[in-house]
């Protein structure tokens, strides 16, 4: 609790001064590390990848577009899956040469434990970079991917040092079961909990049922063995299922559904982010003291933790670049696409910071083989697994912004387009309900039983309000950032907001003085935060 209450702290300070909230916490974590007498807190394997890992890919799936999910399918794939084996067999060549004595099955877990990019990082640099969307796409999408590509070649690689290892034809079919289970488990509980939250109708109970879904499929599909023990399906490919599909039908739940859904799950991701990120850091002793008793000298095992860095980050360069030209030089896949600009590739294959998984499976590697021997390289796995993964987040983490800089990668294509669709959604929206209140004004009367003068007023109200809100977006979205803070829309929402903190205040001092009930206080301070919310930054919601 007192590392996730600090870590917390840390990312508020970040939030409020626009800091990269992972790598204040990293960082003050590993200075907090070497205070004598601080309490030591070891990562658990399955804490993380039960109870962490789980929601934060499920939270992130719910928020990708599936469309562009799959517009952007062959470079997720060949980033999230192809890049994962490259990097896995590149590195545990490298880690064998570096160390012979090291057996080769034993340095491709090593492999497999460093290969997989986490893009919390990543994708919060370039969420406050403002990185194109697509480039976006293509980060969050391999994060999503390459988790179950390199466990599931971590459990092969550890089924080899242990004594249980099959052909390289099992290992594929233990890939191929994984993904097919795991996606089949996934899809299916989505489905499932869809006609249940559509059948509930109830907001609360519905946000219940989505906060169960990630743990649910998870646990399921890493436990379904259809063959023997060998054989499992993917969990974190079961979780990506059901939230891509879950976010999809999102979008067609009450607007209290989403409301409260996005309210969770952004303050699960801010909770459980502070808590792996403070737990990377504080891993810092328990490696030193592995590499103290190491039988290597400190210095080797140093040179081969840096060679295995630098070859963890410089292998993920090329292979960008060929997975983005090499199709289009061959004219493969069917069609002609745009070739990406340099600099955005640049910005990707710098994007490759490791994250919790590395150390979660690093530090899950079993302390013996099957034969009772100790595990072969268990102590130089964690050691070089900490060493890649912090010096990733530090080194790319912290040059990351700059290099988004000075490439100038922006989404200023995106951002004029999105103005663009916006305003032809807006103008559709507009006339359809203007359409509609036409059809709707000669029930009114006979509905309200009033008379046909106010029944004229009413409908001229509500037609104002449509065209109002709708000149009010197509001046929002026309106007600069400088121009929206000076516009009279800006102006009525500060004034708004100030009329209702009057109103919120009055209300607290009504009860303070015994003159109002804490239900009906709670009632309608409830209805005042409502309004409140309605008055966006954007000025998109403007007015009543």
């Amino acid at each position: 609790m007192g590392v996730l209450a600090g870590a917390l702290g840390l990312t508020a300070i970040a939030r409020r001064f626009n800091l990269s909230a992972p790598l204040l916490v990293v960082v003050a974590a590993l200075a907090v590390s070497f205070i004598p007498g601080v309490p030591r807190v070891q990562m658990e394997p399955e804490l993380i990848l039960t109870l962490v890992l789980p929601p934060l890919l499920y939270s992130t799936a719910r928020e990708s577009s599936f469309a562009q999910f799959k517009a952007a399918a062959r470079p997720i794939i060949g980033l999230g899956v192809v890049l994962v084996v490259v990097t896995a067999l590149v590195v545990g060549f490298v880690v064998h040469l570096l160390l012979p004595d090291l057996p080769l099955a034993s340095a491709f877990v090593l492999g497999a434990v460093v290969a997989p990019p986490d893009a919390v990082t990543a994708a919060a640099i370039g969420r406050r970079q403002r990185l194109p969307r697509r480039l976006m796409t293509v980060l969050t999408g391999e994060s999503l991917v390459n988790d179950a590509a390199a466990l599931t070649l971590y459990k092969i690689g550890l089924a080899a040092v242990l004594g249980a290892a099959g052909s390289l034809g099992h290992g594929f079919l233990v890939f191929l079961v994984a993904a097919v289970l795991g996606i089949g488990v996934g899809l299916a509980a989505a489905v499932l909990v869809s006609y249940i939250r559509r059948k509930l109708d109830d907001p609360l109970m519905e946000s219940v049922f989505g906060i169960i879904v990630p743990f649910a499929v998870y646990v399921v599909a890493e436990h379904l063995h259809p063959f023997s023990e060998d054989f499992s399906g993917s969990g974190v490919l079961a979780v990506v299922a059901a939230g891509l599909y879950l976010g999809d039908r999102s979008l067609y739940a009450g607007s209290a559904t989403r409301v409260q859904d996005s309210s969770i799950w952004a303050s699960l991701d801010v909770l459980l982010e502070a808590l792996v990120f403070a737990l990377m850091g504080l891993q810092l002793p328990f490696v030193l003291e592995s590499a103290n008793e190491n039988a290597r000298g400190n210095w080797q095992l140093f040179a081969a933790a840096i060679a295995i860095l630098a070859v963890t980050i410089a292998i993920r360069f090329p292979y960008v670049f060929l997975n983005a030209y090499l199709p289009h030089a061959l004219r493969l896949f069917g069609r002609e696409r745009e070739r990406p600009p340099t600099r955005n590739l640049l910005v990707l294959s710098w994007a490759g910071m490791r994250g919790v998984v590395s150390l979660a499976a690093a530090a899950g590697v079993p302390l013996t083989t099957h034969a009772g021997q100790p595990f072969p390289g268990r102590d130089e796995i964690q050691l070089f697994a900490f060493v890649v993964a912090i010096g990733t987040v530090l080194i790319q983490g912290l040059t990351l912004p700059a290099v988004i800089r000075k490439l100038g990668v922006h989404d200023k294509d995106d951002a004029e387009q999105d103005a663009e669709e916006e305003m032809a959604a807006r103008e559709a929206a507009m006339h359809a309900a203007l359409a509609r209140l036409d059809e709707l004004a000669p029930e009114l009367c006979h509905r309200l039983d009033i008379p046909p003068e106010k029944a004229d007023r009413l409908v001229n109200r509500l037609r104002a309000l449509v065209e109002t809100r709708y000149r009010g977006a197509v001046a929002a979205i026309s106007l600069s950032a400088e121009e929206r803070e000076s516009s009279p829309h800006a102006a009525f929402v500060q004034a708004r907001r100030e009329l209702l903190l009057v109103q919120r205040e009055t209300m607290l001092e009504q009860r303070a003085e015994g003159k109002l009930d804490d239900e009906v206080l709670r009632k309608v301070l409830r209805e005042l935060d409502l309004e409140e919310l309605a008055l966006s930054d954007t000025l998109t919601a403007r007015l009543s």
